[in-house]
């Protein structure tokens, strides 16, 4: 099934419960997946890759918004931006944990020899590449500077 009709299905039921901050949270999700596909002038469906690049980058301003919102003192905005991460995160696939993205990037780096951060890019690219929308970006990137380092 795909997302989209993932989405409206859980939208419908959204509504039937009248839960407004998961309506809100799936309405920007069919937003991004419209504005998606029309940006690539196709009336085809989005890859499943780029599906997860836009979920996760709907849960990372999330994140951010709730970091300030918090640093702010305002608990009442925080909150909704925080309900809306627990939803939207049920359509990204399950996140590994440090330690996990931690032994790959390991295994990486032994595999092609990789010594100093001058190689950071290269193990980034064949990181990012393998680990998929299973860890954040800033998450691998951190650890890849550890080990490299």
């Amino acid at each position: 099934m795909s997302l989209s009709v993932q989405i409206m299905d859980e939208m419908k039921i959204a509504m039937r419960a009248k839960d407004t901050v998961a309506l809100e949270a799936l309405r920007a999700i069919k937003s991004e997946i419209l504005l998606a596909q029309t940006a690539t002038g196709s009336k085809e469906e989005i890859t499943e890759d780029d599906e997860v690049k836009l979920l996760q980058r709907l849960v990372k301003t999330r994140k951010e918004s709730a970091r300030i919102f918090t640093e702010q003192n305002r608990l009442d905005l925080a909150e909704p931006e925080l309900a809306q991460i627990a939803v939207i995160e049920k359509f990204l696939p399950a996140q590994l944990s440090e330690v996990e993205v931690e032994a790959v990037i390991a295994k990486i780096i032994s595999e092609t020899g990789a010594s100093g951060i001058a190689s950071m890019g290269k193990v980034m690219g064949l990181a990012a590449a393998q680990l998929g929308g299973t860890a954040e970006g800033k998450t691998i990137s951190t650890l890849v500077k550890k080990l490299l380092t």
